[in-house]
């Protein structure tokens, strides 16, 4: 009998010249933001871009990867942003020369055991007891251990800003800050996955919300740890600064880095896309009862993900509170820092790497370049309208400006939704017959 041999010859894959012609599109449009702007003003819009690329690429691969829509990025960032501010600025001698380390320490130990009681509280049941008794324990313990902890931390805080003004830092590098801000977030995620990750979409994105909101709220508030409203400021930078080198240089070698940053991790997101567990992961997003029938474990794959969305979100803000070089807690503004990553997202398409980059540069260029492109039509305008008809000019044109980034962005949305749903690079999908 004879054999045949059949060889499954690759089509070779077509130019992709919806690519292309996009990013030629944002080029040209940057290389105009240089030649109207002039290079330090351009380069650190950049590196702005850079930084809110790497928060889309933490979205995307929540939302597009799992379907998780993620409405509390600004909380993730933020936490970002106070590591690189407490792990980078100089030592407070102020505090570590006191006692007030010490007490602080024993204030934290306390919290960490009431936690321990409490979780060992809530199982008791193993013991025997009844579960409504159970949860009676637990509850009351945990009140009753709250106020104890919380009035002697309210003590020692006091005693910190009133000797020693806040802790201070611990004047370590700056990239320390930026892989503890990824870690911190991770960590926080990995404890919101837990509790929220069995809510529907609209449901987590509500709870995300509320936890974003919460952990401002504590920043803003913890005047012993953040200063508070009074802000923390020079941040240090992990290459020279401008007062070393000039702004353009300085803001150029930053790019470099968040460059090479945004390459690593473009890398490693498209090989774990085209991996197995990317696979998996999709399928899981596509079709949650097909995937838990083949054995895969739902709720831990869709903790990864999410764990690994918040390190980078985490990673972006650190490197974007260092560039600003400035910790201010109030502003951290879901509309800045959650709906214009949302945006970037949405135009770049979910679940794509490249769309979501491409997204990010773009959008943030539409955000950034709309202020001073609609107080020039506004001016046209005014001047027009003074000379032909005897208008008055208004006094406040350039706040009425500003608040053109609101009206340009959400009328993007709307274009994009609408002729573009999938985003303007969506997913590929390969389909395997």
């Amino acid at each position: 009998m004879e054999t045949r041999r059949t060889d499954i010859v690759a089509t070779p894959s077509r130019l992709p010249l919806r690519e292309i012609l996009l990013f030629l599109a944002l080029l040209a449009a940057v290389l105009g933001v240089y030649a109207a702007m002039g290079s330090a003003y351009s380069t650190r819009m950049l590196v702005e871009a850079s930084c809110y690329a790497i928060l889309a690429l933490g979205l995307t691969i929540q939302w597009g990867y799992a379907g998780q829509f993620n409405a509390g990025v600004m909380g993730f960032v933020a936490l970002g942003g106070f590591s690189a501010m407490f792990f980078s600025i100089p030592v407070n001698e102020a505090f570590w020369g006191s006692e007030l380390p010490g007490e602080l320490g024993l204030v934290l130990l306390a919290m960490l055991a009431a936690i321990l009681v409490v979780l060992g509280a809530t199982r008791l049941d193993r013991l025997g007891v009844p579960k409504r008794l159970r949860t009676v324990i637990a509850v009351v313990l945990g009140v009753v251990l709250y106020l104890v902890v919380i009035n002697a931390l309210r003590d020692v805080t006091d005693q910190i800003e009133s000797q020693a003004g806040f802790i201070g830092g611990l004047g370590l590098p700056v990239g320390v800050g930026w892989i503890v801000g990824g870690a911190l977030a991770g960590a926080v995620g990995f404890f919101i996955g837990r509790v929220c990750l069995g809510l529907r979409s609209d449901y987590l994105a509500i709870a995300t919300l509320g936890i974003a909101e919460i952990i401002k709220a504590f920043l803003k508030n913890s005047d012993w740890l953040t200063r508070g409203t009074a802000t923390v400021s020079p941040l240090p930078w992990p290459v020279p600064g401008p007062a070393e080198v000039g702004f353009t240089l300085a803001r150029a070698m930053y790019l470099s880095v968040t460059a090479v940053m945004i390459a690593v991790i473009f890398f490693l997101l498209s090989r774990a896309y085209h991996a197995p567990w990317g696979r998996m992961i999709r399928a899981i997003r596509d079709n949650e009862l097909s995937a838990a029938a083949m054995g895969k474990d739902i709720n831990r794959r869709r903790l990864e993900i999410f764990v690994l969305g918040c390190i980078l979100m985490g990673i972006g803000g650190a490197a974007l509170g260092s560039f600003n070089s400035m910790f201010d807690p109030q502003g951290y503004l879901p509309l800045n820092h959650t709906f214009l990553v949302l945006v970037m997202v949405i135009l770049g398409g979910p679940g794509n790497n490249l769309g979501t980059i491409f997204g990010a540069v773009a959008v943030y260029l539409i955000w950034i370049m709309s202020e001073p492109l609609a107080l020039f039509v506004m001016e046209l305008v005014v001047a027009f309208g003074e000379g032909t008809f005897g208008w008055e000019a208004p006094t406040n044109m350039d706040s009425r400006a500003l608040q053109a980034r609101v009206f340009v962005i959400g009328l993007l949305i709307t274009l994009v939704l609408r002729f573009a749903p999938k985003g303007l690079l969506p997913e590929k999908v390969r389909h395997v017959a």
